[in-house]
């Protein structure tokens, strides 16, 4: 395949993007339930349409700052084989549209575990578009 499409979206100061065949819808702000006993990087499940859907909160996971209070967290909708998964994001970008030649390895600016979430990055007019691995991902450590 010459080129590929992603949906991006904005973390810290990081553009990151998801194949969009994997993603499954967009959504606004839900609220949470709280999972007891669970890995700090889930922030609760929403209820999507009567459908349960565990959050994660990406910042978290990606080992980023937390997010400013006051700031709520867009809702990525993510298919894996067993079932959707939302990550929660700073701001919804839009659907680039890359070639597949200006593909890259992960820059050595990314460290710590987000350098394992990440299978590459492009190099887009004006920013980095970071490639999350949705199932590395969703595949938590154990409980922290």
């Amino acid at each position: 395949m010459a080129d590929n499409e992603y949906c991006t979206f904005r973390l810290d100061r990081l553009t990151f993007g998801i194949e969009v065949h994997q993603v499954q819808e967009v959504i606004r702000p839900q609220p949470l339930t709280g999972v007891p006993r669970s890995n700090s990087v889930v922030a609760g499940l929403i209820n999507l349409r009567g459908q349960i859907v565990t959050a994660i909160d990406l910042r978290k996971r990606l080992e980023l700052p937390e997010r400013p209070e006051g700031e709520e967290a867009m809702n990525v909708v993510v298919r894996t084989p067993e079932g959707e998964v939302s990550f929660l994001v700073d701001e919804i970008g839009d659907v680039v549209h890359v070639d597949e030649t200006t593909f890259e390895t992960p820059p050595d600016t990314v460290q710590g575990i987000a350098r394992e979430l990440i299978t590459g990055a492009y190099k887009l007019e004006d920013r980095l578009l970071l490639i999350l691995d949705v199932l590395k991902t969703v595949q938590l450590p154990a409980t922290v």
